[in-house]
Parts: structure tokens; C-alpha cells; sequence
């Protein structure tokens, strides 16, 4: 008889998890507490416009073509990747533009327009990123850095002694600062930081790992939308006979003190020989995990990720100055992460990030329309912030910021919907209303976030951006690719 596998939550991670578990031969029900699958990779329809409302950005695309050969199923024939081009146009608060471009020629003549001299040692940079990519990929991305046998295999040896060369002690900012001297150029590549959260002057060098995967292996657009990732996995379920519940929270993860043994749904026992938790682990083990005070205590001294406020706006009005991704950067970029994670406050001067997928995918607006996704970085939830006022206040800075840069949309904002750090708490279940899970503002949390495989549950994993290996796309799945190895490695030593 198959073994039964209780998943909580359908977001990328977990559906990873389940979806190879099932390929496997176990037996495996999803329970997801929203009506729809996907969790932050979601999309919503305000009148004739679409949107995207979590990640907007493909990077390692290989991750999901690897997932959809292991289960026998063609990605080709499901999801259409095109390369965004240029990745990113950047407009700053003097005036100047630059156009992000994974062509190294293009890269290198956008960048002299701000400083031929730090042009001229991109190609250095791109080796130190690459170099970094290659010394901890295989360990921190692909592999489970908690399974002390797994990180002594032999592949392993060279890079753990190497380990000095991928730039701990340095952080992201000093690191990107030993290249680059235009203060444009270095808040550039200091912003990669923020796609796990984290700050730029407090997190580790080593996440200059980042541009070497934007740039080096190529950044992409899944053709329809985001989401058709989460429609493409669901496809795959029903292929599978994973069974998905929707509006099913789960409310309790049963055990007996050592092993689990299923979940509480509705107050109805679903009996399980394994568990994989796709909600975040600091939350599970706030509501549904009962007793371990310690570890308890021990996640929540742990610093969140920031959070971030959300703009859904349907523009009727075309911007040919604009890209399909846009950023808008604020003038003093140290003081709005200051004020992000050490004041725990709105900052003054966000930066700005607008996707408009509509660039790409014409039905997404109409014929004279954009669709906007506006984000700004936010501090988690601290109870101190009243986010209906912040959502209006940071309604009329991203207003009068875009004017000043000459984009004069308020009237042509034809519909409109907000996300605040408080939804992200209520819809997802995030720690605080963080996006990212757990911060990479300390080596230690940077380099070694909570496990996939629980030390004092037996038959409890994880998945998704709060666990190894992190946030992202890519990375999630992967998390969900490494617990259910290790649910199959524990099923053949029984």
C-alpha cells in the first residue's frame, strides 16, 4: 500500500513537493486555505485589465523544465518562456536612464552613459558574481545544506574549503562597491538584495550570487502571465491523481509528541504517514504545530524579510517610455532600508517598481491601457503602522514621484486595487506580512534558513520561501524537489 502524504497549502513549493511525491508512487491531498492554488503567484481581473500580483520575473528556467521531465510531462507543450529585453529600464532621480540588458555589449555602453570607468570593469564583476554561483549553487541551492552526509559527499570537499572566495564577511553593498564607483551603477546592483528581502548594507556579499543569475542565465517572461505556472502544476496534479482541496485550512498538524501522524481539517482528522508544510515555518509552528516551546522562540527571534505595499492600477493611457519592468529609484537608498528595518516604518522616498506585463501580452489592457504593478518595499508588520492610512499616504508619494519623472497618470487611473503588508499576513500567512520568509541580513540566516526536514517531528517536512533554499521561483520549487527526495530516501530505509 502507497504511503499518504498530507500537504499543507498549494504554493509553489508545496505543489513541487506533491507533484514529485506523487511521480513517485505516494499517495498525496493538497489542502489550500484560498479558493484558488498558487499562493503569492496569483493574478487578479480589475474590469479589462490583468494582472500578475506576485513574482513577475523568470530567472532559471531549467529549474522548471527539469520539475516537468521528471514527471513525464512535455513544459514545451504547457509554458512558452520568452527573454525580457531589456530586463529592466532604470530611471533615477537626476534624470538619468538605463536600459538592464543580459547582452554584455548592450549592458556595458548603457552603463558608460553613467561611468566608463565602472563600464569597463563589468566583465570583472560578472566573473565575481559567476564565481560565487559556481562555489554555492550546488551546495545551498540544489542541495539539503541541513543533511550533514549530503554536504560531506565528495563533490563537495574542494568548495568547502574554498568557501572565503564566495564573500561572507563583505556585504552585498561593499561587495558590489569594490567594482563599481558611480553611486547610480552601485545602488543598481546593491537592489538585488531586495529580491529575498533583505538590505543591501546588512546582508552578505555572497547574494551578488544574484546578477550572475540575471544576467548569466538569462531573465524571462512565462508567455499569458505568471500564473500560468500554477495552472501548468495543477495540469500536472490531475495527470497525477494528487487530489487538491481548496478553502481547506489546515487548523492543527497532528502528532504524538515524535512522529506526525496527519492533519485537522474543519475539526475532521485526515490521518497521514508524512507531512510537508508548505505554510511558513515560523507561522506553522505558531498555530499549528503544538508544543517545542523552544524552537517556537527560537523562529520568532529570527527577522523577518520586508514586506511590501502593492498597487494593481489599470492605466488608460499608453507609456512607450516605459518597459516592461521599471524601476524608479529613490535618492537616498541607505536611509530607505534604515528606514525599513531598523525604524520599522514606511520610508519617505520609496523605490519604485512598476511591471506592466501588457507590454508583452497586449489582452492583459486594453488598447489604449497598461496594466501597472506598482511595488514599494515595506517594513513587516510591527502593529504600529495603520496600513489603511500608509496605503493612502504611499498612494500620493508613488503619485507625485512618477509626475516629477514625467509620468502624469492620476487621471488615468481607471481601476484600482491595493495589497498592504497586513493581506500579505491574512491571505498567505507570511511571517508579519513578510514576502520573502526569514531575512538574509546576517550570515547565519543568509546562509542556513530552517531546514526542509524537521529535527523533532519525525515524518514533518517543509517546503517553500520561508525554507531552504529560499525565496524566488526557482527556488521554491527547488525546496519542494528537496523534501520529497528526503521523504523518499526515509521511505527506502524503512
Amino acid at each position: 500500500m502507497s504511503k499518504c502524504v498530507a500537504v499543507v497549502g498549494a504554493g509553489l513549493g508545496a505543489l513541487s513537493c506533491a507533484l514529485r511525491l506523487a511521480r513517485m508512487g505516494f499517495e498525496v491531498i493538497v489542502f489550500e486555505k484560498n479558493p484558488q492554488i498558487g499562493g503569492k503567484l496569483n493574478e487578479m481581473r480589475l474590469g479589462a485589465y490583468r494582472f500578475d500580483t506576485g513574482p513577475s520575473l523568470l530567472t532559471m528556467p531549467f529549474v522548471i523544465d527539469e520539475l516537468f521531465e521528471f514527471l513525464g510531462l512535455s513544459r514545451q507543450a504547457l509554458l512558452e518562456f520568452t527573454p525580457i529585453e531589456p530586463i529592466c529600464r532604470y530611471f533615477y532621480p537626476d534624470g538619468a536612464r538605463l536600459d538592464a540588458s543580459a547582452d554584455v555589449a548592450k549592458m556595458k555602453a548603457e552603463m558608460a552613459k553613467l561611468s566608463a570607468a565602472d563600464a569597463a570593469t563589468y566583465e570583472n564583476f560578472l566573473a565575481y558574481a559567476e564565481r560565487i554561483y559556481k562555489l554555492t549553487a550546488d551546495i545551498f541551492l540544489f542541495s539539503p545544506i541541513h543533511e550533514f552526509a549530503s554536504i560531506l559527499k565528495l563533490r563537495h570537499l574542494g568548495t568547502l574549503f574554498r568557501l572565503h572566495q564566495i564573500d561572507p564577511l563583505r556585504t552585498v553593498h561593499q561587495g558590489v562597491s569594490r567594482f563599481f564607483k558611480d553611486a547610480r551603477l552601485v545602488q543598481l546592483f546593491d537592489r538585488y538584495a531586495t529580491y529575498n528581502g533583505s538590505n543591501p548594507y546588512r546582508a552578505p556579499a555572497t547574494l551578488n550570487i544574484i546578477p550572475h543569475v540575471e544576467y548569466g542565465l538569462g531573465s524571462y517572461y512565462i508567455r499569458g502571465g505568471m500564473y500560468r505556472l500554477a495552472e501548468a502544476m495543477l495540469h500536472a496534479a490531475g495527470e497525477l491523481g494528487v487530489k487538491i482541496e481548496t478553502s481547506a485550512k489546515v487548523e492543527k498538524i497532528l502528532h504524538d509528541g515524535r512522529r506526525v501522524n496527519g492533519v485537522i481539517i474543519n475539526g475532521k482528522k485526515i490521518a497521514a504517514d508524512y507531512v510537508v508544510c508548505g505554510q511558513d515555518v515560523v507561522v506553522a509552528h505558531n498555530q499549528l504545530i503544538d508544543g517545542f516551546e523552544a524552537r517556537r522562540r527560537k523562529l520568532n527571534r529570527l527577522e523577518p524579510s520586508c514586506s511590501g505595499l502593492v498597487f494593481l492600477w489599470g492605466v488608460a493611457k499608453r507609456h512607450p517610455e516605459l518597459a516592461h519592468h521599471n524601476i524608479f529609484f529613490s535618492r537616498d537608498y541607505q536611509n530607505e532600508f534604515a528606514q525599513i528595518f531598523a525604524a520599522r516604518q514606511p520610508p519617505d522616498d520609496p523605490t519604485i517598481y512598476v511591471a506592466i506585463t501588457s507590454k508583452s501580452d497586449s489582452a492583459h489592457a486594453p488598447s489604449h491601457g497598461e496594466n501597472w504593478f506598482v511595488l514599494l518595499n515595506m517594513p513587516y508588520l510591527t502593529g504600529e503602522v495603520q496600513w489603511n492610512h500608509e496605503t493612502a499616504k504611499g498612494r500620493e508619494i508613488v503619485i507625485k514621484k512618477l509626475r516629477r519623472m514625467g509620468f502624469d497618470i492620476e487621471n488615468h487611473i481607471a481601476e484600482e486595487s491595493a495589497i498592504t503588508p497586513q493581506d500579505f499576513y491574512q491571505r498567505y500567512l507570511s511571517n508579519r506580512g513578510s514576502i520573502y520568509g526569514i531575512s538574509s541580513n546576517s550570515r547565519s540566516t543568509a546562509f542556513k534558513r530552517p531546514a526542509n526536514r524537521s529535527r523533532a517531528l519525525k515524518g514533518l517536512y517543509f517546503a517553500g520561501g520561508s525554507t531552504h533554499p529560499g525565496g524566488g521561483i526557482p527556488l521554491v520549487l527547488l525546496s519542494g524537489k528537496i523534501a520529497a527526495e528526503l521523504i523518499a530516501k526515509t521511505e527506502d530505509k524503512n
